[in-house]
This record gives C-alpha cells, structure tokens and sequence, in this order.
C-alpha cells in the first residue's frame, strides 16, 4: 500500500490548491472588462468631447484591468476585500433610499416574482427583513475594512439609522434627511479609510515598481514576462474565462430555445443543437482573448494527450512533452494569420474548421517525432518484447491510416484549392516518414535478428532515409510555392509573409544545408576508409584482440589507422562520421600520400616492435590532430552514444522545424 503523507502536510496542500483556485477566479473579471471593452462600438456621429471622454474611459478601464490582473496574491486579496466593502457601502444606501422613499409599508402585497406571497402585508415583517439586511451589509463592510471596535459599531448603527426612522414613522422630509446623513457620513467613513490605506498603496506600489525594475535588468523582459506568466498563472485564467465564458452563452441559448418551442424539457432536437454548438464554436473565437482562451483550452487537451501517447509507447524523454506547448501556439498563429477573429460568422465557422484540420496534421506529426526514437531505440537494443513493441506499432499505423481517412474525407466534400492541397500535401508527407521509420525499424530487426554483422546495413539506412528526406524536402518547396500564390492571389498578410520566410529557413535552407552536410561527411569518412590499409587472412589470425569500438572479434577484416591501431571498417567509418581522430589516441586518422609512413601492424594497447622507426612526421600529426580537434569542438566524444546516433539517422527534424512547416502554409 502507498505511503500517505502527514495529515497537515495533506491539509496544507488542499490550502495552497484553494487559494490558488481562488486566485485565478478573481483574476477572471479583469479579463471579461478588457473583452467587452475590446468589443464595444460607440457612436461615430457623437462630439469630439463625448468621443475622446469614451476612448480615455476605455483606455482607463483596460489599464486598470491590467494591473489589477498582474497584482500578487495578497495585493489582489486587498483589493477584492475594498472593492466588497464599497458595494456593500453603495448597496446599503440605494436599499435605504428605496425603503425610505418608494415603499408603501402598509398598501403593498409584497410577493416574489412568480406570484407566491412570501411575507404578510403588515409593516413591521419587513421591517424585520430590512433591519436583517442592513445589518448584514453593515457587518460585511466594517469586516472587509477591518474597521475598529467602537467604530464598527457606529458604522453599523449609522447604516441602521434610517430604518429606525421607518419604524417610528417619521415625517417624510426627515426619513429623507437621515438618509441623506447616514450616506454622507458613510462616504466620508470610506474616503478616510482610502486616506489612511493610501501610505499602505504608495509603498505597496513602489515596491512592485522597483522589484520589476530590478528583474528586467538582471533577467531581461524575456524572463520577466514569463515569470509573470506562470505567476498569476494566466494559461489557466484563459482556460476559465473561455469556459465560464461558453457555458453562460450555452445556458441563455438553451432557455431561449426552450422558450422559442414552448416546451419544459430540457431535451433538444438533433438539429437545434448542432446549431447550438455552431453559434457557440462562433462566439467562442470572436476576439483576440477568446482566442486565447481557446487555445489555453487546447493546450490542455494537447498536453494531457501527449502524455497518454508517451505512457502508452512508454517514452521518458523531457523533450516529447511539448505538445501541450506546440498546439496551442500552431493554433494561435494561424487564427492571425487567417484573421480568424475579424471574419463574419458564417466565414469564421469555415475557416475554423480548416485551421482545425492543419492543427490536427501538425499534431500528428509531431507525435510521429515522439514515437520514431522509440521505435529505433527498440530496434536497435534487439528487445523481443511483444508488449514492448506492440504499442509503438499500432501508434506507427494509426499515423498511417489517420492521414489517409482524412484525405479521403475532405477530397470527398471539397473541391481541390489551395488549402486542400496544403493538407494533403501535410498527410502525404506525414505518410511517407512513418514509412520510413517502419523501414528502417524493419532493416534494424533483421540485423539483429541474425545476430552478423552486417556491413551494408548502414548505407541501407542511409539510403532510405535520405530517400524520405529528398521527398520530404521536394514537399517544402511545393509547399512554399503554394504559400506564395496564396499569398500573392488569395489573401496576402504581414504574418504569412513571415510564416514563409521561417518556413523557407527551417525546412528548405536547413534541410539542405544539413542533408549535405551529411552526405559530405560519409563520402569524408569513405575515403579516409578506403585509403587506409587492410588486413585479411593469415595476418588477420595473428591479432588476438577485438575492435576498441564495438568489442567484437575480427572474422573478415580490419584496417589500421597511422598510430597503428586497427578496427572493423564499419565501426571505423561511423566513428570517423563525426571526428576525425583516432578512437584510442586521438591523433589524425587520414594523412596525405606524401607524408605516409609504412606501420607494422600492433595490438591495440599501442605497443609498436622495439626495431620499428617512429614516424618522422609525428609531431606534425600531432599538431594536425590538435587543430583538428579545435574546428570539431562541438563534435561528440562519446563512440557508443555517436554510432546509436547514427543508427537513428542522418537527418533528424526537430520539433520545432516540424512544427513551422505544419502552420506556414495554411491556404485560403
């Protein structure tokens, strides 16, 4: 059975999560201000006062807000609790002024608003309700104001003073005049209190200024947004905005069709809604906050789903948990790009629904790049596992079929245009690497399931491999041409322009650039093989030793390097991939006809006869060899880790680069 921690340490916990559940649903409000701010219209043919009076209402309104929602905690405690007193203070003095003035306590039935008659008609019952109420007020604000004892009670006693003139039946001017002293003393109570807390506001915030001030200097305004970010945890402030926000509109369309049918059930037709889902996927993406919201709620699907496909493949890498990043900020840039927020609702609902089906292609690829190292860390360490191989399998095929269903799908409803084309192009291409990965999964499960070694096996996996990458590089290009025309004929923007621009970069230039890179170092490291010399034979059977790389005997041949050390030419020729040093000594492996010397033949601790001549051009090898290792620096050192590596690919895709190619060439 599972340990269970302390009881207080539990109780702690549960108190650290209600507070910060708390916190994010007071910062909630400050978002609904800005979002009906941002959405509000006013009138055009108004005065140039009333006009200019709006725009600074507005842009005060959206300043406040914004501190407001940054504050800390105990900051946004504070000033939840003034603001709870103030409306309890203004409410006290609007339900005393309706008492006094507007109600008759002894002509009116006084019932609830469905026709049931809650009190009798006699005065001193509500006399009762209202003394209650007031007091209630009363005891709230001098509470959230932490007014004193002795002032505490002449506060409540004031707000209960003009019930008391209801009671005794005063003369209607006098009702008036307490009314109009218990609010003024209240207003006057209110003001000094702001006065006495204005020391505590000023300090409170330079505080803050200084302490932001600080951090941008040493941290930068990179750092400090994002501290600020997870801070006042703003991801889920817009998870809870976009869902409270959603749920009330749901609630006033369902009771609005209710009432359009006339009927009390809370069933709806199939066709009702459907239209009610519309109208709230519409209103859920009309501004940029709902937006966000929008993708905040993405992002938690992404990310729970990520991590359900990683337990299922049972993948530990750190690296494979960006989805829940990825996704949302995919979702996000193509929402600008289109202009998803500006467009009529019949227009946002279609474009939606495209963007959605780019989203899912970039997700789909990026799970691929979660469950290709898997499977060749399977195939490669020879597990034999039915159990362990079989989810990665299954997660293989279904990236195969769900690309194939979705084409099918979407040719099946749509003509052929440019958005079309751009997802097609996406499931293809998602298509033709799960091939890949399952190929040379294949090649890697034969190696060792004959347990030889197999020379050829390496250009194999390279060749399929480079293969699915000139394909895959032939898919960016056309992908950038079909951004281009629909940038150039269909709908050009500022955001596409740059989307193409890093499409270009990542996934065509570094593509290149990488894919040569590694062809050139395999045609390096080929005639640095072939150009050492090779034994067979009867010399072969002299060599009681093994390869300092792989440890495994030599049954064919072996080469041997200008230090006189010796190695199977595949391991020789993966190693030589990334570092042009010896394994053992670390001194240069190829050297120039001109400048060869003629080795006899050692073992692999280095020991050369005692009637053999050093090599003249010794410290020249060495001095080669040291700058040589200078321009590889950034190569690694690590054989084993190196030739995995290798096994694994010569061109691996980032996340990233995968990523930018799934939201460049979103089309019209």
């Amino acid at each position: 059975m599972a340990a269970v921690g302390p009881p207080q340490q539990q109780v702690r916990m549960a108190q650290q999560q209600v507070w910060a559940a708390l916190e994010v649903a007071l910062r909630v409000p400050c978002l609904y201000i800005i979002d009906a701010i941002f959405n509000s219209y006013y009138d055009s043919s108004q005065s140039r006062f009333c006009i200019g009076l709006q725009i600074f209402l507005r842009l005060l309104g959206i300043v406040v807000s914004s501190i407001v929602l940054i504050l800390s905690q105990r900051s946004l405690f504070k000033f939840y609790m003034y603001s709870s007193a103030f409306l309890l203070a203004a409410t006290s003095v609007l339900v005393n002024y309706y008492a006094a003035l507007h109600i008759d306590f002894y002509g009116a039935y006084n019932t609830s608003a469905f026709g049931i008659e809650l009190l009798p008609r006699k005065g001193p019952s509500l006399w009762m309700a209202l003394i209650v109420l007031q007091l209630t007020f009363g005891i709230g604000y001098v509470t959230l104001l932490q007014i004193q004892s002795i002032y505490s009670q002449l506060m409540i006693l004031n707000i209960l003073v003009p019930v008391m003139g209801l009671i005794t039946e005063l003369p209607l001017h006098i009702r008036e005049t307490l009314v109009l002293m218990s609010s003024l003393i209240l207003i006057f109570n209110t003001v000094l209190v702001l006065a006495v807390k204005l020391k505590w506001f000023y300090y409170s915030t330079r505080y803050v200024y200084l302490l932001v001030r600080h951090m941008y200097r040493i941290y930068g305004l990179q750092l400090l947004m994002e501290d600020t970010w997870k801070r006042i945890r703003f991801p889920d402030i817009l998870r809870v905005f976009w869902l409270t926000r959603i749920t009330a509109q749901a609630t006033v369309l369902m009771y609005i069709l209710r009432m359009a049918n006339e009927t009390e059930s809370f069933f709806i037709s199939w066709d009702d809604f459907w239209d009610v889902i519309c109208n709230l996927i519409i209103s859920g993406c009309d501004s940029t906050l709902t937006v966000l919201g929008m993708s905040a709620v993405i992002s938690s699907i992404a990310h729970y789903l990520g991590l359900g496909i990683l337990a299922f493949i049972g993948s530990t890498e750190e690296d494979d948990r960006r989805l829940g990043f990825v996704a949302p900020v995919l979702f996000f840039i193509l929402a600008l790009q289109t202009g998803l927020s500006g467009l009529r609702p019949e227009e946002r609902l279609i474009r939606l629904s495209r963007n959605m089906c780019l989203l899912l292609t970039a997700v789909l690829h990026f799970i691929h790049g979660m469950t290709d190292p898997v499977l060749m860390s399977l195939s490669a360490s020879h597990v034999s596992s039915f159990h362990r191989h079989f989810p990665v399998l299954f997660v293989s095929a279904c990236l195969f079929i769900l690309p194939v269903l979705l084409s099918y799908v979407l040719w099946h409803h749509y003509a052929l245009n440019t958005w079309l084309f751009a997802v097609t192009a996406f499931c293809v291409e998602l298509c033709l690497k799960v091939i890949v990965s399952l190929t040379v999964y294949t090649l890697f499960m034969i190696d060792g399931y004959y347990n030889v070694l197999w020379e050829k096996l390496d250009d194999y996996v390279y060749f399929v491999r480079s293969t699915g990458n000139i394909i895959e590089f032939i898919f960016g290009v056309v992908m950038f041409g079909n951004g281009a025309y629909t940038m150039m004929f269909e709908s050009g923007s500022k955001i596409r322009a740059c989307m193409m621009c890093l499409h270009a970069y990542f996934n065509i230039y570094l593509q290149v650039k990488n894919g040569w890179k590694t062809f050139m170092n395999r045609r390096t490291a080929v005639k640095k093989i072939n150009s050492l010399p090779e034994i067979k034979g009867s010399h072969l059977r002299e060599i009681d030793d093994v390869c300092a790389i792989c440890y495994h005997e030599f049954t064919t041949s072996a080469r041997i390097t200008p230090c006189n050390h010796y190695f199977h030419a595949l391991c020789l020729r993966k190693w030589l991939y990334i570092q042009d040093t010896c394994p053992m000594c670390h001194q240069k492996v190829y050297i120039e006809d001109d400048i060869k010397d003629n080795s006899n033949v050692s073992n692999n601790n280095g020991f050369i006869a005692p009637n053999e001549n050093p090599n003249p051009e010794e410290a020249l090898r060495e001095e080669a060899a040291g700058s040589d290792r200078e321009l590889n620096e950034d190569d690694s050192t690590d054989c084993d880790d190196d030739v995995q590596r290798e096994r694994n690919g010569g061109i691996q895709h980032t996340g990233a680069a995968a990523a930018a190619a799934a939201f460049n060439d979103d089309t019209d």
